[in-house]
């Protein structure tokens, strides 16, 4: 039955993280600009892109590590992939956690929590 939820908490940390990945890429210019709107009375007012692309791949890893535990945690009861998709899951929303409190937008921060917690729960699942 763990498995089950676990394979869930994956889908749910992968379809999260290769959506934002894929507005991120796709969408580039218009998150650049939006992201130095939002940040410009902080210290990453200069480092936008820079950040974002580091979100970005962090974001991807964090989505193909998801899946490919997800199909391990399927196939053989693997629970390495899964495993560490969670953590770089942990650590890309500890990332946007620190932006948002960064830019004082105290809305979003909490909005990111709502995320994390099934991100912890499927570290300390697959763990």
């Amino acid at each position: 039955m763990n498995n089950v939820a676990s394979i869930l908490l994956l889908a749910f940390l992968a379809l999260t993280f290769l959506q934002s990945g894929y507005e991120k890429i796709f969408y580039w210019k218009d998150n650049v600009t939006w992201l130095k709107e939002h940040f410009a009375k902080t210290p990453l007012k200069n480092q936008v892109p820079l950040a974002l692309l580091h979100l970005l791949i962090l974001e991807l890893i964090s989505g193909i590590l998801c899946v490919v535990g997800g199909i391990q945690l399927l196939t053989n009861n693997g629970r390495e992939f899964g495993f560490y998709g969670a953590i770089f899951s942990c650590i890309c929303l500890l990332m946007m956690l620190f932006g948002q409190r960064l830019a004082k937008d105290y809305d979003g921060a909490r909005t990111i929590v709502i995320y994390f917690i099934p991100a912890v729960m499927a570290v300390y699942w697959l763990n």
